[in-house]
């Protein structure tokens, strides 16, 4: 289980309760919540925590490189934890879902087309909006 708060912790970031709460959902997120869903989940495990802390403390660990913004066209931002495995997202703009994936080839075309350009890739992001294929009537 990635660790977010021995993390925080390294990164000399004063650790409270709340916050430990918020790293602890934050953690244990298989999706890609939004602030609001992060307060949900939060406040679920402590009733005291605010909205204003989760805006604040969702701020500090993406500062922090804790965090990673993401943004799918729907106008939420949306985290998940900065270290977990290399992956891209398909998100299904007529549902808002999103589907995580990693596909070798893409990886090799995106080394190839830098390398093309004369550059040595270090990182990327790719999301794919997309709807569904209409299907065929029988």
């Amino acid at each position: 289980m990635r660790d977010i708060i021995a993390r925080c912790e390294a990164k000399g970031l004063r650790m409270t309760d709340q916050r430990r709460v918020l790293a602890r959902v934050i953690g244990e997120a298989e999706d890609h919540p939004d602030v609001e869903e992060l307060f949900a989940r939060a406040a679920a495990v402590d009733p005291k925590i605010s909205l204003a802390t989760v805006y604040r403390t969702v701020k500090l660990l993406e500062e922090a490189g804790i965090l990673d913004k993401l943004e799918f066209g729907d106008g939420r931002a949306r985290y998940e934890d900065a270290e977990r495995d290399h992956h891209d997202h398909l998100i299904d703009v007529s549902t808002g879902a999103v589907i995580e994936f990693v596909d070798p080839e893409i990886e090799a075309l995106q080394e190839k087309i830098a390398a093309r350009l004369g550059y040595k890739l270090i990182g990327h992001r790719l999301e794919l909006l997309a709807v569904p294929l209409k299907k065929a009537k029988a």
